[in-house]
């Protein structure tokens, strides 16, 4: 009778056990993510088949439109862990845009970031694998943007890189990274045999970040500061050169974020932005030289739980004639509107 009881509290124990270490593996895994979408109207240029948009990523679409469907699957525990955030939809098609021209009948474009780390130590971090850029105030996702449509300086800059990289803790409130990677946006893999090199330093929450690529180069500064409890100021600047080899083409900019907190519920804000191409870019859709673009933003954030509502009005002017009005005859200013649902988990 004894040996039959301690043999039931072994294989008692043994289920307990084994189901506490299960339900210790699961509280590891985390899944979040969101989807989007929007209606987008012009007031002085066409809409439908002939619609025209700021030459910036995502929310160009005309009438009812989709953004995306974003799912993030994470796994961590003390020491290493992995991230796999996936991407459906017109804009994440749009961000992951080198895996369809690398390899098109590939289905990595729903690849948005996939990589694993190492905590090295308390301070140090390896991550290896594809990766959203440092450089920048924006992202991809726009569960974690401001507004909706996206700047020239987000635009133009680099999505996503594939490499290693190490984060560095230099102190409470300071940080270092290092990255050695594949050419910008060449996410699936190396098409050549250059690497480009990145690196960022961190100082109370503002970032120097750097990347050359190749002969290009670009730096770019992204910061803010909480002006008041409900006024926050965030700023970006950005200088981007693309080398004597490589035409010696770029662009420049800087843009304001100014954010005032009405109330739990809702939150307004006004992206400023100033931006320059250097001798014939083409980016804003020109090729005269050092063409420049003034794009104004004004953007509202109704938070109903998990869900955002993003009423947008938005002025580009530019320096030359490249927006079409409703006749398709070549004008300098394009305003627009959008409404966006966000929902994010």
């Amino acid at each position: 009778m004894k040996k039959s009881i301690l043999l039931a509290l072994v294989f008692c124990t043994f289920g307990v056990n084994a189901q506490e270490t299960e339900e210790a593996k699961k509280e590891k895994f985390s899944i979040s993510g969101g989807i989007d979408t929007y209606y987008r109207t012009n007031f002085n240029a066409p809409n439908g088949d002939n619609a025209v948009a700021p030459a910036t990523s995502f929310s160009n679409l005309p009438g009812f439109a989709l953004g995306m469907a974003n799912l993030i699957v994470g796994y961590e525990d003390e020491k290493v862990g992995f991230v796999a955030d996936l991407v459906y939809g017109p804009r994440g098609e749009d961000a992951t845009f080198m895996s369809g021209e690398l390899r098109p009948d590939g289905s990595s474009n729903i690849v948005n970031q996939l990589y694993t780390y190492w905590n090295v130590s308390d301070n140090v971090t390896l991550t290896f694998g594809n990766f959203n850029t440092f450089l920048g105030y924006e992202v991809i996702s726009p569960t974690g943007n401001f507004n909706y449509s996206t700047s020239y300086l987000f635009s133009y800059g680099p999505f996503s890189h594939t490499g290693l990289k190490a984060d560095i803790a230099l102190g409470e409130n300071t940080s270092l990274m290092l990255a050695v990677m594949n050419p910008t946006d060449a996410t699936e893999y190396n098409p050549n045999s250059g690497y480009a090199i990145g690196g960022q330093f961190g100082f109370y929450g503002q970032y120097l970040n750097v990347l050359v690529d190749q002969g290009a180069f670009e730096i770019d500064y992204t910061g803010g500061f909480d002006i008041t409890e409900k006024f926050y100021l965030g700023i970006n600047g950005a200088y981007y050169n693309s080398g004597k080899d490589n035409g010696d083409v770029g662009f420049g900019g800087v843009a304001l974020y100014p954010q005032y907190t009405t109330s739990e519920l809702f939150t307004i804000g006004l992206r400023t932005e100033y931006f320059q191409e250097v001798n014939a870019f083409g980016a804003i859709g020109t090729e005269v030289k050092d063409s420049s673009v003034i794009a104004a933003t004004l953007t509202g954030n109704f938070r109903i739980n998990d869900l955002t509502i993003i009423p947008e009005l938005r002025l580009d002017s530019s320096s030359d004639d490249f927006f079409l009005d409703s006749d398709l005859e070549a004008q300098k200013s394009l305003s627009s509107f959008a409404l966006a649902a966000v929902y994010s988990f």
